[in-house]
Formats: C-alpha cells, sequence, structure tokens
C-alpha cells in the first residue's frame, strides 16, 4: 500500500475511533485495494495498541519530567539511547517485511539521534565547565574576602579548574 494511502487509512481508523471498518474497506476497494474488513480490524487493533502505548509512555515522561527536574539530561541521554537499541532491533531481527521498512528513513533517524546524543554531551560539558569556572569564581571572591592575596586566590582558581 503507498504510504499516501497508508496514511489515510491510519487518519482515518483515529477519526473513527478504530471503527466503522466496513465502510473503510469499501472505501479502499474504491481506491484499488481489496481489503477485507476483518484485516482491517486486526491491523487497526495493532495500530490502536501502538498508539495507546506512545500515549501512554508520553504521559509516564511527562510525570518523570515533572517530578525529577533533568539538569544533567539524564533522562533525554536515556530516551536516545533506547529509541537507537530498538532502531537497532528493528534492523537486526526484522520481523516485519523489509519492503515495509523505509531504510533511507531510518538511517537519517538513526543519523540524527547522533547528532541529538553529541549535542546533548557537548551541552553536558559545557554545562559543567561553567559550573566549575563559577564555582572558582566564587572561591576566588570569597578567598580575597579572607584577606588571602590575589596570587594565592589565583592559585586556588586555578586548582579548581585543573590547571597548574
Amino acid at each position: 500500500m503507498p504510504p499516501a494511502v497508508k496514511a489515510w487509512l491510519d487518519d482515518a481508523l483515529v477519526q473513527n475511533n478504530f471503527s466503522r471498518y466496513e465502510l473503510l474497506s469499501a472505501e479502499l476497494g474504491k481506491r484499488g485495494f481489496g481489503i477485507s474488513k476483518s484485516s482491517l480490524h486486526n491491523y487497526g487493533q495493532n495500530f490502536e495498541e501502538r498508539l495507546k502505548a506512545l500515549r501512554l509512555v508520553t504521559e509516564q515522561a511527562r510525570a518523570v519530567v515533572q517530578a525529577a527536574p533533568d539538569e544533567d539530561g539524564a533522562v533525554n541521554d536515556a530516551l536516545v539511547r533506547l529509541t537507537q537499541e530498538k532502531m537497532f532491533s528493528i534492523l537486526t531481527e526484522m520481523h516485519v517485511d523489509p519492503d515495509d521498512v523505509d531504510l533511507p528513513k531510518l538511517a537519517r533517524a538513526v543519523a540524527e539521534l547522533g547528532k541529538a546524543s553529541v549535542a546533548q554531551k557537548r551541552w553536558q560539558a559545557e554545562a559543567r565547565k561553567q559550573a566549575l569556572t563559577d564555582a572558582a569564581n566564587e572561591a576566588v571572591e570569597a578567598a580575597k574576602s579572607t584577606g588571602l592575596t590575589d596570587e594565592a586566590a589565583e592559585q586556588i582558581r586555578k586548582r579548581i579548574l585543573g590547571m597548574k
């Protein structure tokens, strides 16, 4: 089935609340696809379950983020890794018809995940560096306020930043 027809079918299933399979079967027949209402029902049930699972995961992710704000990006990092693992499983197991898998699209998704992971790591490194710099600057100010010399305070700053 061409992607445009499949997209129409998926949209129609959602709009019809996963019912009216006879009507959908007839419409597909008009479009040149002879698919029985029972086959559509099986497909619709599977699609509905995946949609429910996606909604549940989305709600759970929102709840996790609200309960534990992720300043280090750990949730995002875990999500990237989980998605990469699932895509790898799809590629290695290939329990689906290879003709149904859009490999260029899958490859782009993997590449985008890689970019997201690199960007996440870069952001984490920059955030750690900034936090360390802020801590070093605060230590220098505190040291100076107690009467430490500028040279001694600078040595403290360098040690905090890992410089010799």
